[in-house]
């Protein structure tokens, strides 16, 4: 494999862990719990964008008042339901996606995580992929203003990277993340494990589309620019 100048930002949920259904049935049980009643197809929809902006679309859909504290006890809830399925072993890495952050690790191609979760989800996730956050950046919803579909999350990546976004490429598996990386002016690479079709996908502005990490390490000479 040519060594590469380009920078992998990738988002998390649905891209390197299978863990976007879970996030679907959390979300589910905590709006069930303040008496929303929302198909789950609809909340499929959201996952991908930040919690806030997502309950607060969901919450304007049904005609619900839109209050702080409602909202903060929906992402609460969440992520207890959400924490539950991890603990009990539900979230597994996707296929590849341990092998692709590890050639890249041996290549030297800097290479970081930005989800729209926080860190009280996230950490199973993170812990998960085997990952160190020590070691690599792992940007998540508390540090940053906004999460997706704005683009703070892979700029502050790759400024933790210390890399040009300009040269980065962000892997992700909704129109969130590529809407958020047409912002930061990053190529957007699709990923089809997180219930997005291509179509969609290149809509959003995804240069290329694979099906899994795995994939996408077949063909990372596709997308990894040579030094």
């Amino acid at each position: 494999m040519p060594r590469s100048s380009t920078a992998f930002l990738f988002d998390l949920d649905g891209t390197l862990v299978d863990s976007v259904y879970q996030h679907v049935l959390a979300w589910k049980e905590a709006l069930d719990r303040e008496g929303v009643e929302l198909a789950v197809w609809r909340i499929h929809r959201r996952i991908g964008m930040s919690g806030g902006l997502f309950t607060n679309m969901l919450l304007r859909e049904t005609g619900l008042e839109i209050t702080e504290e409602r909202v903060e006890r929906l992402r609460r809830w969440h992520a207890e339901a959400y924490n539950r399925q991890a603990m009990q072993g539900s979230v597994r890495p996707l296929p590849g996606a341990r092998a692709l952050l590890a050639v890249l690790t041996e290549q030297d191609m800097p290479w970081a995580i930005a989800t729209s979760g926080r860190m009280e989800t996230a950490a199973h996730n993170i812990e998960a992929l085997g990952v160190d956050p020590s070691r690599v950046p792992v940007v998540t919803r508390d540090q940053v203003r906004h999460a997706k579909p704005d683009p703070d999350l892979f700029l502050a990546a790759a400024e933790r990277l210390g890399v040009d976004i300009h040269q980065s490429l962000v892997i992700g598996d909704s129109i969130w993340d590529m809407l958020a990386a047409q912002r930061a002016r990053a190529l957007g690479v699709g990923v089809l494990c997180g219930g997005y079709g291509q179509e969609e996908l290149e809509r959003a502005g995804a240069f290329r589309v694979y099906e899994d990490p795995l994939d996408l390490l077949r063909h990372i000479d596709e997308v990894a620019a040579r030094d």
